[in-house]
C-alpha cells in the first residue's frame, strides 16, 4: 500500500468515526419500521432524504421503491450494494427499537446493510467534494431480495450496471462474531428456487377413504418421498437438498380434504443440478400421486443461481478488511445453502459478496437469520461502513 493510499485509509477511518453514532441511529429507525420487498416506500424516501442531504441525486428506480446514485465523476465505476427489504416475520426480540409493524421484521440484517450503506455513501460524498475520491462510485439501495427471482433483476434492467467494472455487498452473519468479516472465492451460496406443490381431489368422510381420493394421505407421501426420490436421481456432490417450510390441508378430523399444499425451497451447491432439479420435480410428485387417485400440479420459481465471488475483488476485500479494519479481522468462510440475488449481478459484472460478523462477542451462539430472535451487535456498522468504502476507494 503506497503512502498516499494509507492517508486515504486514515482520513477515512476519522470520518466514518465522526457519522457513526448517527447511522447507528438510522439503522434503529430502518429496525422499527420494516417494509416487505417491493413495498419499501418509507425506507426508499429515508434513504433519498440523506443522500439528497449529503448532496447527492439519488434516482429512484422505476420499480417505485430502492434507488441507485452516484459519486464523483469517471467512465467507469465501482458499485456498492445494499439490500433494503424485510421479511414476513414476527420479530421476538423486545428493544427500545423493535419492530412497529405486526408480522413484519429486519429478521435478516437489511436494515443493518442499509444504514451502512448509507453511511458509507455520506463519507465517500464528503471525500469527493474534497477531491479525495479516484474514481465514480455507483450507490445501489435495491428492493426486494426476498422475492424471488429477486429485485436485483429489476436494477439491472433499469441500467443498474451500466458503466459498472465491480461491485461489492456484504451480508450480516451472527455465525461470525462481531469485526470478523468472512471470505471466499468462488461460490460462497447455492442456487435456490421455491417449489409449490397443490393436490386436488373429491373429498369425502373419513369413513370411507376407498371411496375417494385420500388427498391428505397422498400429500403426506409426497413431503416425505419427493426429497428422497430427488436426491436419487442427481449427483450427490451437487448438495442438492428439499425442504418444506408449509403444508396445509383440510379444516375437521372427520373429512378428506378437496385441497392441499405444501411448499418449499429446493437448493443446490451445482448450477447444472440445479436446473436439472426443476424439471425431475413435477415429473416425480406425477409418479408419487399417481396411486392415490388425486390430481398434481406443481410449480418450480425459479429463484437464483449460486453468488459466485470473483478472486480479484475478494482480494480488494482482503485488502479491505486488513488494512482499514485489522488483519485478524480477515476470516475464512464456507459455501452455505442460503440463497441471495446478488449473484444476478455476478452474472454481468465481475464482484464479490463477504460476511460481516454481527455476533456479540463472548457469546458462542447467536439466532440465525430469518428466525424471530435474530439481532445485531451494531458494531459491526462501524465495521461494514470502513469496508465497503475501502473497497471504493482500493478498486
Amino acid at each position: 500500500m503506497t503512502i498516499s493510499q494509507q492517508l486515504l485509509l486514515s482520513d477515512l477511518q476519522s470520518r466514518v468515526a465522526a457519522v457513526r453514532d448517527e447511522i447507528v441511529t438510522v439503522r434503529r429507525d430502518l429496525h422499527a419500521h420494516p417494509e416487505l420487498g417491493w413495498h419499501e416506500v418509507r425506507t426508499t424516501e429515508l434513504i433519498r432524504q440523506r443522500l439528497v442531504a449529503a448532496g447527492l441525486s439519488p434516482q429512484v428506480l422505476p420499480t417505485g421503491t430502492g434507488l441507485i446514485c452516484d459519486i464523483g465523476s469517471g467512465d467507469t465505476c465501482v458499485a456498492l450494494r445494499a439490500d433494503i427489504d424485510a421479511l414476513p416475520v414476527t420479530e421476538g426480540v423486545d428493544s427500545p427499537f423493535r419492530s412497529t409493524y405486526e408480522g413484519v421484521a429486519h429478521a435478516c440484517g437489511h436494515d443493518v446493510h442499509t444504514a451502512i450503506l448509507i453511511g458509507a455513501a455520506e463519507v465517500l460524498a464528503r471525500m469527493a467534494a474534497d477531491g479525495l475520491l479516484p474514481h465514480r462510485v455507483r450507490l445501489i439501495f435495491q428492493p426486494a431480495e426476498e422475492v424471488m427471482p429477486g429485485g436485483a433483476l429489476g436494477v439491472i434492467a433499469a441500467g443498474g450496471l451500466e458503466g459498472v467494472r465491480r461491485i461489492y455487498g456484504l451480508h450480516c452473519d451472527p455465525r461470525l462474531q462481531v469485526g470478523q468479516v468472512g471470505l471466499r472465492v468462488g461460490a460462497l451460496t447455492a442456487a435456490s428456487d421455491r417449489v409449490l406443490v397443490r393436490l386436488t381431489g373429491d373429498g369425502g368422510h373419513t369413513s370411507r377413504p376407498h371411496l375417494t381420493g385420500d388427498l391428505v394421505y397422498a400429500l403426506s407421501t409426497l413431503v416425505t418421498e419427493l426429497p428422497a426420490a430427488l436426491s436419487r436421481r442427481v449427483d450427490p456432490r451437487a448438495g442438492l437438498s428439499l425442504v418444506w417450510g408449509r403444508i396445509t390441508a383440510g379444516s375437521a378430523a372427520n373429512a378428506i380434504p378437496s385441497r392441499g399444499e405444501a411448499e418449499g425451497t429446493v437448493r443446490c451447491l451445482d448450477v447444472s443440478a440445479w436446473k436439472l432439479a426443476a424439471d425431475l420435480i413435477p415429473i416425480l410428485a406425477e409418479q408419487l400421486i399417481a396411486p392415490y387417485g388425486v390430481e398434481v400440479s406443481t410449480e418450480v420459481t425459479h429463484g437464483v443461481p449460486p453468488v459466485m465471488n470473483d478472486a480479484e475483488a475478494i482480494a480488494v476485500f482482503q485488502r479491505a478488511v486488513s488494512e482499514a479494519v485489522t488483519p485478524d479481522a480477515v476470516a475464512a468462510t464456507d459455501q452455505s445453502l442460503g440463497g441471495e440475488d446478488f449473484a444476478w449481478y455476478l452474472e454481468h459484472v465481475p464482484g464479490a459478496m463477504a460476511r460481516l460478523g454481527v455476533r456479540p462477542l463472548g457469546v458462542d451462539t447467536a439466532a440465525d437469520l430469518h428466525t424471530p430472535g435474530f439481532t445485531a451487535d451494531e458494531d459491526a456498522i462501524t465495521v461494514g461502513m470502513t469496508v465497503l468504502a475501502s473497497c471504493a476507494l482500493l478498486d
